[in-house]
């Protein structure tokens, strides 16, 4: 089942970019070359898709799409801010977009400590929110280590969050400093455990044991588990085993454009059907 669920997201090849030269974030906003990919995530005892991060990728007309590594890396804060304000707004009307096509998925989106205190994120999604009723809400995912400093903002962020069926998911858990002790601190619905200790999870007794308290101390406070970067099957086997809910990585599928996640998911559903 597995080997199908992967082979049918099996990405086509895609140009990317000569590595050679950046390209200023201002420069992708302002010529809109600015686009959402997303990368499924996979509940792992079903294997059945349940929700879609979204990454950021620039379609330069003569380099091809260019990954965030070429223009994100020393932007300035207002262009990074003016990118999140984007990327919020497109991924709340791309969900109805796989909701008319019969897609609906809980989506995610990265965002910036910085942006809740300069960004009026709850007025956004209270105004642009989808208004179908099977609206799941929307994952706000943030870095733990830029989160951990002000856990007194985090708390106000998700209390206006959770009116709006929204959620805080903090990304790379476990790279923090002091990630595990100040756990029970933050006002997370979902962890999603760093790559780090996914990798070799499976044949690694130190990763793995990782793995397992981040998962049992996960269960204690009532929060999803996602474990990001999984590349093998036997990483996979050992993530369900421990509990994790949710996959996320290079063995499920790569990042791929709207439209062709929806064209792979119609097919799928045609051929269950």
């Amino acid at each position: 089942m597995l080997d199908g669920l992967r082979s049918f997201f099996a990405p086509r090849p895609v140009p990317y970019a000569d590595p050679k030269a950046a390209i200023p974030l201002a420069e992708v906003l302002a010529r809109n070359w600015f686009e959402l990919w997303y990368q499924p995530k996979i509940e792992l005892r079903t294997l059945r898709l349940v929700g879609a991060e979204a990454l950021v990728r620039a379609r330069h007309p003569a380099r091809g799409v260019v990954a965030p590594f070429f223009f994100l890396p020393g932007a300035p804060e207002e262009d990074m801010l003016a990118l999140t304000e984007r990327v919020i707004l497109t991924a709340l009307g791309d969900w109805d977009i796989f909701n008319d096509y019969g897609v609906p998925m809980k989506l995610a989106v990265n965002v910036p400590a910085s942006a809740f205190l300069r960004l009026p994120i709850p007025r956004m999604l209270r105004e642009a929110r989808p208004k179908s009723p099977a609206w799941p809400g929307l994952v706000l995912e943030v870095t733990e280590d830029q989160i951990v400093h002000d856990l007194g903002l985090a708390s106000d962020v998700a209390a206006a969050l959770r009116e709006l069926d929204c959620t805080l998911a903090i990304d790379d858990f476990g790279a923090g400093y002091s990630s595990l002790a100040r756990l029970r601190q933050l006002p997370f619905g979902e962890l999603k455990i760093d790559r780090s200790y996914v990798m070799n999870c499976d044949s690694d007794p130190l990763n793995a044991g990782l793995c397992e308290t981040i998962v049992e101390l996960a269960k204690r406070f009532g929060l999803k588990t996602v474990a990001e970067g999984i590349e093998t099957v036997h990483e996979s086997h050992k993530l369900q085993g421990i509990g994790v809910d949710v996959g996320q990585g290079y063995l499920f599928a790569k990042p791929m454009p709207k439209g062709e996640l929806i064209a792979k998911m119609r097919k799928r559903m045609r051929t269950a059907a």
